[in-house]
């Protein structure tokens, strides 16, 4: 029977899967983490009471990390470019290459042309995605009404 994978050797392929005891400690530290916007100030051990300063993006992303090594998330950090290309941009969007083409060329997206090559600002990307997750979510909403006035019992 194969070992059961610690949370070293998940690190080695590129994400972290916690252990029983990283998730208790993941779990106090996320308690104890403030649930403040702005930056964080930790304080290094072994090195002299020397202190380093996080920035609030980095604050959020640690308290982020966190929550999921406590609820057993396996976690990776990616760097993400600001511009990706199509197979990135479908991978973030969870929809296959060729659908992402088709919303490209119908303009639904911006698209930058390096040469051959499609470029697409991540930023465009999110604001598309989050324009996809609302009008997903409205079309929800109104089929749940549509149920509950017809008596499906939703």
């Amino acid at each position: 029977m194969p070992a059961k994978p610690s949370s070293r050797r998940a690190a080695q392929s590129g994400s972290i899967s916690p252990t029983k005891r990283e998730r208790r400690l993941a779990a106090e530290a996320s308690r104890l983490f403030p649930h403040t916007r702005g930056s964080l100030n930790l304080r290094v051990p072994g090195a002299r009471g020397t202190s380093v300063e996080l920035p609030a993006i980095a604050a959020r992303l640690l308290r982020d990390v966190l929550t999921h090594l406590a609820n057993g998330d396996a976690v990776a950090v990616v760097p993400t470019p600001a511009e990706l290309t199509t197979h990135q941009a479908a991978a973030i969007l969870g929809v296959s290459r060729p659908f992402l083409i088709k919303a490209l060329d119908a303009g639904h997206l911006k698209v930058r042309m390096v040469g051959t090559h499609r470029r697409i600002a991540l930023a465009d990307l999110i604001a598309y995605r989050d324009a996809m997750d609302e009008r997903r979510h409205a079309a929800l909403d109104d089929l749940t009404t549509q149920a509950q006035e017809l008596g499906m019992g939703y």
